[in-house]
């Protein structure tokens, strides 16, 4: 015996006269608004095992050091200065890549998502270069650049345009029919469509693109450093993976998640203001 589930039957949250939906109603379907803190408790769980893991003495510290020799390792380094200076070094390469891409990649998409001939003329180049390993072009970026700090820097920047560029262009090109129609029959001017509508409506994929740019940098920036470079975490870390030193290497990782945890962070913060607009599940 089979039942017919109507639209109807289907319990749905409705919006109050405010136009907010009714909490109550959210959690009815698990829709909960997201808890910020609640984000670090798998690192915290993640943390907890490594410890324990660490304490009972089923991980080999030669190969994972356990957290305390982390710490004091990151203390040492950063007391007697090598971290700051390496710290200092990757973190200028990694923002001005970071920042020539994202500014390129914008503007490329821009030009392919409010142009047909502009589509044509970006859409596929980008395509074919995102078919093709950012890090694959090592050898011919040492070839044309040498291993100097321009190659660093643009092998990080193109990474980050095809990522703001996929993420934008798509948000760009995606916007809903609806508005489009509500503007012709309003007579809007295309620059004003483009400024009230198309701009507003590409904001969310602009900032994921953002997000996705500024994590790709990081793990851009720790192969670019491993390649004949004198400083930078990067080198700290293959110096120490020569010496067989597990915890300066964890050190170089830590540093690495933290700066992109922390980035991450503050572009959701940037984006929950720029977007205060919208109402969605989060909040």
């Amino acid at each position: 015996m089979t039942i017919a589930l109507t639209r109807a039957a289907v319990p749905v949250a409705a919006p109050r006269e405010d136009g907010f939906v009714d909490r109550r109603a959210l959690r009815r379907l698990g829709l909960r608004k997201a808890i910020p803190a609640a984000r670090l408790l798998g690192v915290v769980l993640l943390l907890a095992a490594w410890t324990a893991g660490a304490w009972s003495g089923l991980l080999d510290q030669r190969k994972l050091a356990a957290p305390w020799t982390v710490l004091r390792t990151g203390w040492e380094l950063l007391v007697d200065g090598p971290l700051l200076s390496h710290l200092g070094v990757s973190l200028q390469r990694a923002v001005l890549g970071l920042v020539i891409g994202v500014a390129v990649g914008t503007v490329l998409a821009l030009v392919s998502g409010l142009s047909r001939l502009g589509e044509s003329l970006v859409d596929g180049p980008v395509q074919l270069k995102r078919a093709i390993p950012t890090l694959g072009l090592i050898p011919l970026m040492i070839l044309w650049l040498g291993i100097g700090e321009e190659f660093k820097v643009v092998l990080i920047t193109l990474g980050v345009i095809v990522t703001m560029y996929i993420q934008t262009h798509a948000s760009l090109t995606t916007i809903d029919q609806k508005l489009v129609e509500l503007s012709e029959v309003q007579g809007v001017s295309r620059a004003t469509f483009i400024r009230r509508v198309v701009i507003p409506g590409s904001l969310p994929g602009f900032f994921l693109g953002l997000r996705l740019s500024v994590t790709g940098a990081w793990l851009a920036l720790i192969v670019v450093e491993s390649v004949n470079a004198t400083d930078g975490l990067g080198k700290m870390m293959s110096n120490a993976q020569n010496y067989g030193q597990a915890d300066v290497i964890l050190v170089g990782l830590a540093v690495y998640g933290a700066f992109g945890l922390l980035s991450d962070s503050a572009i959701r913060v940037l984006e929950r203001k720029v977007l205060s607009w919208r109402r969605t599940i989060a909040g």
